[in-house]
């Protein structure tokens, strides 16, 4: 299976660990990298002294390539920045901001460095910056999203005629099919989060964890987009909102509404009431709690398998 995206980070499989909040640790993103994937520690969780300390784990844990994915719009995103480079982390995904902020002073230090985008425009503007591949995300994901809402079956191709670098899919992808689906489309590789969100070795609360199996066709919805558009499972918050929506509210009253660390509170500490439940519509499918070593199997038996059928029709 090797192709562009495996000889990039030097891994075995073209599939890679979303940098989730709250989710993805070091446990996690090093399941993933010592089962042949890319792992990454989401970093837009995590204070500088706890990524240092999840990023020095890692290293014991794994001696496989791994990443960090980096929201630009963390506040101490400078100390984090220096922190990456300190501690020799080879791989860094960066997303919600301006690629050419850090694309250059990256690539300087010898660091890969690919950008999240969800439109064409924007992945013709993280080429431009210079990364070295993109993770083009539909809006069927998890967690924050494009205002654009487009989808991974349309996006893909879209972005794949556009640019020259490697493309990454993400979006919707939690099995040997999603994975199969998106490399005919054009991707090179896939980015997947929900499915490793619920696995042994994510951070994520335990209560989260069953909430992921549970979710059902039409369990989740893209809401507060005025803020910046979130995919939420349908709980008591997510009703609050909706309900506040319904008497026409003003910025001041959502942000009041969500407050702070909401997310933290639902996916972390395991609130399923008051919390903000983020994930994918692919949630839908997952049934199980697994290890990262048992979905990765799972999801490359069954690429091959469907592959293999395809080619014998």
């Amino acid at each position: 299976m090797q192709n562009k995206i495996t000889q990039l980070f030097n891994i075995k499989y073209p599939i890679i660990q979303g940098g989730m909040i709250w989710v993805s640790g070091w446990k996690l993103a090093s399941a993933v990298s010592n089962a042949g994937g890319l792992g990454l520690i989401g970093a837009g969780s995590m204070y500088p002294d706890v990524l240092r300390e999840h990023i020095q784990k890692c290293k014991k844990a794994t001696d496989k390539p791994f990443g960090v994915n980096v929201p630009m719009l963390y506040p101490d995103i400078e100390k984090i920045m220096d922190i990456i480079i300190e501690e020799g982390v080879k791989i860094v995904f960066t997303s919600a901001g301006n690629p050419k902020t850090w694309t250059s002073y990256l690539k300087e230090k010898g660091i890969t460095v690919v950008h999240v985008v969800s439109s064409v425009k924007f992945a013709l503007k993280a080429e431009a910056a210079g990364v070295d591949a993109v993770v083009c995300e539909g809006f069927e994901a998890g967690g924050h999203n494009g205002r654009e809402e487009t989808t991974t079956l349309t996006l893909i191709p879209m972005v794949k005629q556009e640019v020259k670098i490697p493309v990454i899919s993400a979006g919707g992808i939690g099995s040997g099919r999603g994975m199969l689906a998106a490399m005919v489309l054009g991707a090179d590789g896939v980015q997947i989060g929900s499915r490793f969100a619920a696995t042994i070795e994510s951070s994520a609360h335990d209560n989260f964890k069953k909430t992921i199996v549970d979710v059902k066709d039409g369990g989740t919805q893209l809401t507060l987009k005025e803020l910046a558009p979130v995919r939420l499972v349908k709980n008591k918050f997510f009703n609050q909102v909706e309900e506040l929506y319904a008497n026409n509210p003003s910025l001041d009253d959502i942000k009041e509404l969500l407050g702070r660390a909401r997310a933290k509170k639902g996916m972390f500490e395991g609130d399923l009431e008051d919390g903000e439940l983020e994930i994918g519509q692919i949630a839908g499918i997952i049934n199980e709690i697994k290890s990262a070593k048992e979905v990765i199997e799972e999801i490359v038996t069954e690429y091959e398998e469907i592959k293999l059928s395809i080619n014998n029709l």
